[in-house]
């Protein structure tokens, strides 16, 4: 299968919404994320550290994440992140907005 490593840049928020669907279904350190959005993609997105985290820190910002260090089952401490009220309201909007997007995309490339 293509790999693809995930571009922010291809579709502006584009990262935000898979950071913030991914927590949406739990809360998970930074490494379970990129790890769940690779599974969740089957392979195609990878999500670099160098991306990953500084998404995180701009979604802790505007409060659409919260986090706590805990233990993970292999007794290491991380960061754990999960939605706040404020990003799943977030979400509902990314979404809807991602999903005018993809529309107006197909729309383009259909054949006339």
């Amino acid at each position: 299968m293509a790999r693809t490593t995930a571009d922010p840049s291809l579709m502006p928020g584009t990262l935000d919404l898979l950071i913030l669907k991914t927590l949406s279904r739990a809360a998970l350190h930074g490494y379970g994320i990129a790890q769940q959005i690779k599974l969740t993609s089957q392979d195609v997105l990878e999500v670099e550290e160098g991306s990953l985290y500084p998404a995180l820190q701009r979604l802790e910002l505007k409060a659409w994440v919260e986090s706590e260090w805990r233990m993970t089952p292999h007794n290491r401490r991380a960061r754990f992140y999960r939605l706040t009220a404020a990003g799943r309201k977030r979400l509902v909007t990314a979404e809807a907005d991602f999903d005018r997007l993809v529309g107006a995309v197909q729309r383009v490339l259909k054949p006339a």
